[in-house]
């Protein structure tokens, strides 16, 4: 037998003015794209911003369905609408942002299982690591450099 151990690294930031210009209009249009989630049932809004490597920032939300669970999460439909409309544009990061009416959250959202394994598939197809930042409406933000962080034994064919 033996005992191994994986160590995941990630760090906090306590207000978002500790972020460059660049990460800070990305987690705020992450914010804002929440406010627009279509969630009538769970009433649990998700905004998702992607900041691609040509410098354009794709904006999604979560999209809920009476036929649960046959809606998508915020980052899938952001992650999938960059990657059909830019191809050939790397995703350098990732902001998540939760906003459960009628209260805001300074919880951090972190992405689902399903999620992280799309992040791992992206990962994988362009060779670079995505960094992940996950906050609520308002308070700290966590980050992480690369999936393996969030998901460390991911699916792999």
């Amino acid at each position: 037998m033996e005992i191994n151990k994986k160590e995941i690294q990630y760090t906090t930031y306590q207000s978002i003015d500790e972020l460059d210009i660049n990460m800070q209009a990305l987690i705020e249009a992450s914010r804002q794209a929440s406010e627009q989630a279509y969630a009538p049932y769970s009433k649990f809004k998700v905004g998702a911003a992607v900041l691609l490597s040509n410098d354009k920032i794709i904006t999604a939300n979560n999209q809920e369905n009476a036929s649960y669970p046959e809606g998508l999460c915020a980052e899938r439909v952001a992650l999938f609408y960059a990657s059909s409309q830019y191809p050939k544009e790397k995703i350098r990061a990732l902001a998540i942002a939760g906003n459960s009416n009628p209260h805001t959250t300074d919880n951090l959202i972190t992405p689902c299982g399903g999620c992280r394994q799309v992040l791992a598939e992206y990962e994988s197809k362009q060779q670079e690591k995505i960094k992940i930042f996950m906050t609520g409406m308002k308070g700290k933000i966590m980050m992480v450099d690369g999936i393996d962080n969030l998901l460390p034994f991911r699916f792999e064919l």
